[in-house]
């Protein structure tokens, strides 16, 4: 359940759950949590369920948190196979597939699973029949969606579903496209040997046997529909997650980056409490980064729901719908649901910014020629953050460099191996390398949005020094980005008369250009914020951006606060927040504090932002908090 400070949560459950967890992993110090899909998360030592299971459902709400933990805990804690995982994820970022490959690989995984956890506990196959229901009139409606809109690798992966499901070999699908039925048909041998699985890495094998055969035929899919079920796989040591979240080693809590030297004075340093024990920052002077990405797509699922994804993203889930009384309680009939969404849809569209943004107009202002005062000033500011720049554009350079020297091999293509023994022993030999493969440039856009509400009065000055930070290590890197300012005009609302002011500091055009920062100095707190407008105006400039990685960074203090948008405000931003990530853009939300943290604004920026979010207790620290987050998401595009 999505838990915006208005909404009831059904406390009896949560705890019921919890229990649930602790008993079944056989680890009573697991957490568990509502999450945007169900995983182990070793990072933050729990279990999460889906929090999008059957809205207006009961039966099938409770049927899907309960068999979420069951797979995981009876299933993938102690019968998947960690090291097989890591190398079919490590196999398939060469594929022209990722996408299709991390979802299809989760659907057999479940699969398997379900079949071992109903063989262990056969008094809970009443809740696995209750699941399997629901999902197939979600894919059945989701396949006809697909057809419409001529995705054709997400309606074969929706027919595949439906197969598994069949309760005959041969089903008929009359809404699906020749094409994908002939494909479909053919693909049958290899979809059967799913129900002889015995291990994780037959999962693997079959997989990569499916998507071999299809890559050279299709596109990418446009949207996933589950959540693979590690996350974080790449931190994991052991030969499953049991022994790895039961370790008592110095390792538990420690991880090293790879490429950096721990000698090398250097390299940036993070340290992110949270990422290991949410529960032990009382004191709320921590910083509150927390990440899991909540892009989706409007779907009448509410359990692990479609979303749209960009390249790499493997299998994550968005949370959908938005929170607050409902004007229709039964949502029973599925039919009515999905009329429902697409009034929620088209009401969030309402020319592209919300029902709550209709009568908000842009005003662009663009910056000024920076006067000699705000030179001087950037100057001695851009002193004070250098130590910063410093460290972190090294460490992105020594990535790079990393990787450009690196050479990659068991390929589908490059240069010949010398070892040709796959070719005789294996179906699908990968017999190729490449050598000093060249690093290309980074391919990334950000833009950062800064709130400048008249309650940015007295942090102004302080963030304007991570925006420096923000500006010189892009522009060393030669990463086009954008800075806007935003702010609503309360003096001049008028009825049906909304202006909101983007103060353009940045463009991406003009964002490399030497000697140009100082426009960051033209920063200043207006009146109030409408978030949720600004971030569509905002996503509108990035949708359009041909880089593969897009990133939408939101500086604020506190809730969205302008005329008729008190009560509505965080709804409507988060909104914005989904839609926006269903773009493939990914969004940040910083939130600036004046001392501790308290439980409520957590809560808010979590309601909003989710758990990409960074919490900063004192504007004074933000340089401290901003480097590390900037230096992630540099990262992850490399």
């Amino acid at each position: 359940m999505f838990r915006f400070r208005e909404t009831n949560f059904d406390t009896q459950l949560y705890l019921q759950l919890q229990d649930l967890a602790s008993v079944l992993s056989e680890i009573p110090e697991l957490k568990f949590d509502y999450a945007y899909g169900s995983a182990i998360d070793n990072e933050h030592y729990k279990i999460t369920a889906s929090a999008n299971w059957g809205i207006g459902n009961p039966k099938a709400r409770e049927a899907g948190f309960k068999t979420d933990i069951l797979l995981r805990t009876v299933g993938t804690l102690h019968h998947s196979d960690i090291p097989a995982m890591q190398r079919f994820m490590e196999d398939m970022s060469e594929s022209q597939l990722p996408k299709f490959a991390g979802q299809l690989f989760t659907l057999f995984e479940n699969i398997r699973l379900e079949e071992i956890v109903k063989k262990q506990r056969p008094g809970i196959a009443n809740l696995f029949a209750v699941r399997r229901s629901y999902l197939s009139r979600f894919f059945t409606q989701q396949l006809e969606a697909n057809v419409t809109r001529s995705l054709s690798l997400d309606e074969l992966y929706c027919l595949t579903f439906l197969l598994t499901q069949a309760k005959t070999p041969d089903p008929s699908f009359s809404a699906a496209t020749e094409r994908q039925a002939k494909q479909l048909k053919e693909l049958k041998p290899m979809i059967f040997q799913l129900f002889e699985a015995g291990s994780t890495r037959d999962i693997a094998r079959i997989t990569e046997q499916i998507v071999f055969r299809l890559e050279s035929d299709y596109t990418d899919m446009m949207h996933a529909y589950f959540v693979f079920p590690v996350a974080n796989l790449a931190d994991y040591t052991e030969q499953n997650a049991f022994d790895e979240l039961t370790r008592t080693d110095p390792l538990a809590n420690e991880s090293l980056e790879e490429g950096v030297s721990e000698e090398d004075s250097e390299t940036f340093e993070q340290q992110f409490s949270t990422w290991h024990g949410e529960n032990e920052n009382a004191d709320r002077k921590q910083n509150f980064m927390q990440f899991e990405l909540e892009q989706g797509t409007r779907s009448s699922l509410v359990g692990e729901g479609a979303r749209e994804t960009e390249e790499g993203d493997q299998a994550r889930v968005g949370i959908q719908g938005t929170s607050g009384d409902s004007d229709q309680n039964d949502f029973s009939n599925m039919q009515a649901m999905e009329k429902r969404q697409d009034s929620q849809h088209d009401e969030s569209a309402g020319g592209g910014y919300g029902r709550e943004n209709q009568h908000a107009v842009k005003v662009t202002e663009n910056a000024e020629k920076p006067s000699a005062e705000d030179e001087e000033l950037y100057r001695q500011y851009a002193e004070e953050i250098a130590p910063y720049q410093r460290r972190l554009s090294k460490t992105i350079e020594k990535m790079l460099e990393h990787k450009r020297q690196t050479p990659r091999g068991n390929l589908t293509s490059g240069r010949l191996s010398k070892n040709l023994i796959p070719a005789v022993t294996e179906d699908y030999p990968r017999l190729f390398y490449k050598k000093d493969e060249e690093s290309k440039e980074m391919d990334a856009a950000f833009t950062l949005l800064v709130d400048c509400s008249a309650s940015m009065m007295n942090k102004m000055e302080e963030t304007k020094k991570s925006v420096i930070l923000f500006h010189e290590v892009l522009k060393d890197l030669k990463i086009p980005h954008a800075i806007i300012g935003f702010w609503e005009e309360a003096t001049g609302v008028k009825e049906q008369y909304q202006p909101n002011y983007f103060h353009k500091i940045h463009s991406f055009n003009h964002s490399l250009y030497e000697n140009n920062g100082a426009g960051i100095m033209q920063l200043e707190a207006q009146e109030d914020n409408r978030d949720g407008y600004s971030i569509r105006v905002a996503a509108e400039e990035l949708e359009v951006r041909s880089e593969k990685n897009r990133f939408l960074l939101v500086f604020s203090d506190g809730e969205p606060a302008a005329s008729n948008y008190t009560e509505n405000g965080i709804v409507d931003t988060n909104m914005a927040v989904s839609e926006t990530r269903k773009k493939g853009i990914d969004v940040v939300g910083l939130f600036l504090a004046e001392g501790d943290i308290s439980e409520q604004e957590d809560e808010l920026m979590q309601s909003i932002y989710g758990r990409e979010r960074v919490m900063v207790p004192s504007i004074a620290e933000l340089p401290d908090h901003f480097a590390p987050l900037l230096k992630k998401l540099l990262l992850k595009v490399m």
